[in-house]
């Protein structure tokens, strides 16, 4: 019994050396910041901000208890406390190239800069990026301490040099200078 295999040839045209060898910007990073920048653009355009900010809620909240999941399992822990959840909030933007790092933490609030979005350039001008953050921030933190409520201060996207994120952890007595999106422990 004999086995036959077929090759095939694949010429290559000096044509497609050349667009081959070009040095581009183009790159899967990239390209999938690109598309959330466009999509968050055009719910922003078709829809307001504040309905695209609701469509990408949805999908931050998720996300963020998609990234639970992985501290857990990768600690070995079913619950995080406070000091956990800050270090894994950081941690988790580094591992996706952003640049957070700790501000203030107390029993009252975690409050957290950035040098640098994960979204890089393509945050600009697209503040509903900025929900994905706060849904992830607040969906880890609320799962492990009970409640949160995500405030964002400053940002990139708002033409802010760093931003600024502050993470409530005990429900306002007062709705006097409320600000933010409530997280509750599911």
């Amino acid at each position: 019994m004999s086995i036959f295999r077929n090759f095939i040839m694949i010429q290559t045209s000096p044509l497609d050396h050349q667009v081959q060898s070009l040095e581009l910007p183009i790159e899967r990073d990239q390209f999938l910041r690109t598309i959330i920048r466009e999509l968050a653009g055009t719910l922003q355009d078709v829809v307001g901000i504040e309905e695209a900010a609701g469509f990408l809620n949805v999908v931050g909240y998720r996300t963020g208890q998609q990234v639970n999941q992985i501290y857990h399992n990768g600690l070995q822990l079913s619950n995080l406390s406070r000091e956990q959840v800050t270090a894994v909030l950081v941690d988790w933007k580094r591992r996706i190239q952003g640049d957070f790092y700790v501000i203030e933490e107390s029993d009252e609030k975690i409050v957290l800069g950035n040098r640098k979005c994960p979204f890089a350039e393509q945050v600009e001008g697209r503040e509903a990026m900025c929900v994905m953050t706060s849904n992830i921030f607040g969906a880890i933190a609320a799962d492990n301490l009970g409640y949160a409520r995500v405030e964002l201060q400053d940002t990139i996207a708002r033409g802010g040099k760093e931003c600024t994120v502050v993470i409530h952890l005990k429900p306002s007595e007062s709705l006097d200078g409320f600000a933010g999106q409530e997280y509750f422990k599911a």
